[in-house]
């Protein structure tokens, strides 16, 4: 009796335990439907480069995925089964593919409707053009790891290559690679590049480091481990700007890398002798092969506003200390939008307006999120939703805000308006765009 008595004790304990865990992921998932309905994120075009793809039969909605994913709440668990919900954060860690325990999560690239705007690529990163490759974000791809993985897929192709193009234009002098951007994929593609003895020319229209050389101080650049050509293993997951641009420096330091900042492609055309005529400022250059790691910042978006061309309106900020005592004026609400007026904010004597023309936020990392809530709370800096400037003018700015005109003090002010992606610059190339599924290609 005792022992049945035991049994029913702990049975019910147990049901008791199920019941309240069934009761606690039904809330959560009422609750993570409900924001991502209230966000309009159901009816979003989604992610538009890698991303997760849930094979629902096999997930058994353990929510492992959720809580490796390093952006917060790209997943969710709906129904018992794993859910993207705010697939526009995702930029393809891949750790939610990881740690799945039942392989239920594959990192694809997106959909077909969703690649009009990307070029076509092999699975070795070639485009459509035979040896014009691309490397890193511009074919689709963010993440350091996959912009090193990339040149060194590419660099690899080149060299096996090299030697039947280097004897059907034996009378020719020219590069045996040319690569365009000296960002993560850049640089990876010229130390490979130096592993293969290849005679390589690497062209960089600013400073070396691309993207992560124009984030504000001491930014945190997510990545994995990562293995760099003739250098090993990277294991850091977490670093700043400065530590990063440290470790290009050392690149850098190397005398066999043949590197010219400051000189930027305008045209990249391969003619009928089969040679590439890549044309700078400075001159013409002939190669057998290029890789094209020129990243999608592109050109800074400019809002068309009177007054947009003074000198105290900026697209970039490098170094916020700079800034002090003085009124500013910062227009987005992206990530670097808000870690931008953040950095500006905290120094000496600055009064930071941050401007963004929709009523909240909706596409910032979890961690600014909870910054800017804070800087705002405690009165830090101060945001206008549904504002935008109308007019720049020396000393001040007008700006909309609901549809009130108001003139405030104005010194420098930062624009955060994206960018226009290099697809002319492609498509002038000849290299073709979409058309293409590649839903099922995985890195």
């Amino acid at each position: 009796m005792d022992t049945l008595w035991s049994w029913l004790i702990a049975g019910a304990i147990v049901v008791a335990f199920v019941g309240r865990y069934l009761i606690q992921v039904k809330r959560r998932e009422a609750k993570a439907k409900a924001a991502a309905e209230k966000a309009g994120l159901y009816s979003s075009d989604g992610p538009k480069a890698q991303h997760p793809h849930i094979y629902v039969d096999s997930c058994i909605g353990c929510g492992t995925c959720v809580a490796a994913c390093p952006e917060g709440d790209v997943l969710t668990v709906l129904n018992g089964k794993a859910a993207i919900v705010k697939g526009h954060k995702c930029i393809g860690h891949g750790l939610c593919a990881e740690e799945c325990p039942v392989g239920a999560i594959q990192m694809v690239m997106a959909k077909a409707s969703a690649s009009a705007d990307m070029p076509t690529l092999t699975n070795e990163y070639e485009t459509s053009i035979a040896n014009l490759f691309i490397a890193g974000e511009l074919g689709g791809l963010a993440l350091i790891k996959n912009a090193v993985h990339q040149a060194v897929v590419c660099t690899d192709q080149v060299a096996g290559r090299i030697s039947s193009l280097r004897t059907a234009h034996a009378n020719r002098d020219c590069y045996d690679l040319i690569i365009v951007g000296a960002g993560p994929a850049g640089i990876s593609a010229s130390l490979r590049a130096t592993e293969h003895n290849l005679r390589t020319l690497t062209l960089e229209r600013e400073e070396v480091g691309g993207t992560v050389s124009k984030y504000p101080r001491q930014k945190l650049v997510m990545t994995s481990p990562v293995d760099f050509p003739t250098y090993g293993r990277f294991n850091k997951t977490q670093l700043s700007k400065e530590e990063l641009l440290a470790f290009w420096e050392r690149v850098m330091s190397r005398a066999d890398l043949n590197i010219h900042s400051g000189e930027g492609v305008d045209a990249v055309r391969k003619e009928e002798d089969g040679l590439f005529h890549v044309s700078t400022p400075k001159g013409e250059y002939l190669a057998h092969t290029v890789i094209l790691a020129l990243g999608r910042a592109g050109t800074p978006r400019k809002l068309g506003v009177p007054g947009e061309e003074l000198p105290h309106v900026l697209y970039r900020l490098i170094e916020a200390e700079h800034y002090q005592n003085a009124n500013i004026l910062v227009v987005g609400g992206g990530d670097s939008a808000v870690e931008a007026a953040m950095g500006l904010a905290f120094q000496k004597g600055n009064n930071v307006v941050l401007s963004y023309r929709r009523e909240q936020f909706n596409r910032l990392k979890d961690r600014n999120i909870k910054r800017i809530e804070e800087h705002i709370r405690e009165k830090k800096l101060i945001v206008h939703f549904n504002s935008i400037p109308v007019e720049f003018a020396p000393g001040r700015v007008r700006l909309n805000i609901g549809g009130n005109v108001r003139e405030l003090p104005n010194e420098h002010t930062w624009i955060f308006a994206g960018g226009s992606p290099p697809t002319e610059f492609l498509k002038a190339t000849g290299i073709a765009f979409g058309g293409k599924d590649i839903t099922d290609r995985a890195e």
